[in-house]
């Protein structure tokens, strides 16, 4: 069976709607949290969150697979959908306002739909294969910046780089004008909105990027991993996104 974009488009919206309001519940109050394995933090407001979306799921698309954060792989059939209920949980925990939450649908290996709540900011970014990016209801697109000298590029931070990546980061960041650390998935966002010409990251999971992909794509930009390679729920850790194409083009160089 399969469903109309439009009912994806919807569910994503409704989907990033209820994860905000659960998000905004908790935000600045003291939440407890977890350690996971990978020495990063879980909330009760990711949990919760996550929780939300997946029955907001169950009720709609049942015979879908589901891939969560906090809640791993739930298998499915006829596509997937991608979730991160807080993205940049550290800055959630230290009140930090740059933390999202991330929704995506994937079917036959393409982002479909995708969509970016940042619930302090009061601002939503959806995008699906139809029509522009929308930043609030309406439509954005990426900077003309073509030239490295002239972009301003941006990571989360460079504790996410290992040595060799960390090294490959600040060799194209020679080449480039301004760079600023911090932001987490709202770098994409700024990247989408024409304010950002690069954004570089790596440590990352296909469910804290695969969402962004169409709202960096849909305005115009140009998302890949660092090799050039289209993004799918097999790739790997590293990210890149530019402005253009031919931005994108003379990153890859400089980060190779």
């Amino acid at each position: 069976m399969t469903h109309s974009i439009s009912d994806i488009s919807e569910t994503v919206q409704c989907m990033l709607d209820t994860a905000s309001k659960i998000c905004l519940q908790h935000f600045r109050n003291q939440v407890p949290f977890d350690i996971k394995k990978d020495d990063s933090p879980v909330t009760i407001a990711d949990k919760a969150a996550e929780k939300a979306l997946r029955d907001i799921l169950a009720e709609r698309f049942p015979q879908h697979a589901i891939y969560g954060e906090e809640q791993g792989h739930t298998p499915g059939e006829a596509g997937t959908w991608v979730i991160d209920p807080i993205d940049g949980t550290k800055s959630f925990l230290l009140g930090n306002p740059l933390f999202g939450c991330l929704v995506g649908f994937v079917e036959d290996n393409t982002v479909k739909a995708g969509g970016l709540a940042m619930p302090a900011l009061n601002e939503i970014w959806t995008a699906d294969r139809t029509g522009p990016t929308l930043f609030n209801g309406r439509p954005c697109q990426v900077s003309q910046c073509v030239r490295l000298d002239q972009a301003n590029i941006l990571t989360s931070s460079p504790d996410f780089f290992n040595s060799v990546e960390l090294e490959q980061f600040e060799k194209l960041c020679k080449h480039t004008r301004y760079r600023r650390y911090g932001g987490d998935c709202y770098t994409y966002a700024m990247l989408a909105g024409g304010w950002v010409d690069l954004v570089v990251e790596s440590g990352l999971f296909p469910f804290d990027y695969l969402p962004l992909v169409p709202i960096v794509e849909q305005a115009g930009g140009v998302i890949s991993d660092w090799q050039g390679n289209a993004l799918n729920l097999l790739s790997g850790s590293q990210v890149i996104a530019s402005a253009t194409p031919k931005l994108h083009e003379a990153a890859l160089v400089e980060l190779n």
